[in-house]
């Protein structure tokens, strides 16, 4: 029983060490301080004000509790092993073992380090260079990280969506919202580049297509970024689409501009204009946040122009022929099974740069 008393003691240990670089017990006081303020009456006048509290409590919960339980478990399994009752050590050997591996898999939390790292996030995808093979392109890129969210547990909402004229998408705005989804997420931001060949040329010729993957921290609260309004040009105008009764008759659309830094977000899949330029001011927050961890400045007001993942910044290949492969030009890890990865097996890239980058 010793030996398995030294064994649970150095993994508490381990989860203390844990607790207090994530920082645990401060984010329970957030917890309870939010769940406070969701049970009172009175938040729920102001709806908007209460979703964003109800979101960030969460997004907490979702990424404390499984820590929480783990804590718990050892704490009470060494207490028990400490009573002396030899006749249980086999079960409390399977119980130790257990809770090693349910450790060793929470410990991956350890390498989310970045000060947005357990935001939600932002997916933006832009068609690029290929016509409609691109906008294909982009539509199979949106499909796999849908899936890659399902299979991750984490809920997904298509905020913005422009269809192509004959296939695919030329844009489409995901929020993405799990424990540490921007932290996991931050691995895809840039250009995907895909060879193949084309559905859509009569000569079934070899086609090159570009996407771009912006993935942006989900900021909620205007607090977290301070926006001065002299620096926003924002239009409205009608909402386009393709006919029927669900075209807006009225200037709905809102096209939010930063103008330090060109920044442009257009949304008008809302009916309501305010709704609309809520949805475009959470991410135009999240664009300049990104900005300006790229640009390692200070604050907002040091940011210049630039997009974020810039077309310059290709990140990864995608080759359906004249072979099957897909490969990370940053940490050159590659995957053969690309049916599997365009269907949301993406966690082997996600893992090799979380690997690269601590």
């Amino acid at each position: 029983m010793q030996t398995l008393l030294k064994q649970i003691k150095k993994l508490l240990a381990q989860i203390d060490a844990a607790y207090l670089r994530l920082g645990i017990n401060e984010k329970q006081v957030i917890v309870g301080d939010l769940t406070g303020q969701l049970a009172s009456s009175e938040i729920w006048n102001n709806p908007n004000e209460a979703q964003i509290k109800s979101k960030q409590l969460s997004a907490l919960s979702n990424m404390i509790d499984p820590w929480v339980t783990l804590h718990a478990q050892a704490a009470d399994i060494t207490e028990l092993i400490e009573m002396g009752d030899d006749s249980l050590e086999n079960e409390f050997k399977v119980q130790v073992d257990a809770l090693e591996s349910d450790f060793a898999k929470l410990k991956k939390d350890l390498m989310f380090n970045g000060e947005f790292d357990d935001h939600n996030a932002i997916i933006r995808l832009s068609a690029g260079v290929g016509g409609t093979d691109a906008q294909d392109w982009t539509e199979m890129l949106e499909r796999m990280y849908l899936r890659w969210a399902e299979k991750s547990g984490m809920k997904t909402t298509i905020v913005e969506r422009s269809v192509g004229e004959e296939a695919g998408i030329k844009s489409s705005v995901i929020e993405i919202d799990g424990a540490f989804a921007y932290g996991k997420l931050r691995s895809e931001n840039g250009v995907h580049r895909l060879v193949r060949l084309s559905p859509f040329n009569s000569d079934n010729l070899r086609q090159t297509s570009f996407a771009l993957v912006e993935i942006l921290p989900q900021i909620e609260t205007p607090e977290e970024v301070a926006i001065d309004e002299k620096d926003l040009k924002i239009d409205v105008y009608r909402a386009g689409g393709k006919g029927g009764q669900s075209v807006n008759t009225t200037d709905s659309a809102v096209r939010v501009t930063h103008i330090p830094t060109g920044i442009v977000v257009a949304i008008q899949n809302e009916r309501s204009q305010l709704q609309n330029r809520e949805t475009a001011m959470k991410i135009l927050r999240s664009k300049l946040i990104q900005l300006q961890l790229e640009q390692h400045a200070s604050s907002i007001s040091d940011l210049h122009a630039g997009e974020s993942a810039n077309w310059g910044s290709q990140i990864r290949n995608y080759v359906l022929h004249p072979y099957t492969m897909v490969k990370d030009t940053r940490t050159k890890y590659e995957d053969r099974d690309t049916q599997g990865v365009l269907s949301g097996k993406i966690d082997g890239f996600i893992e090799a740069y979380l690997d690269q980058q601590n």
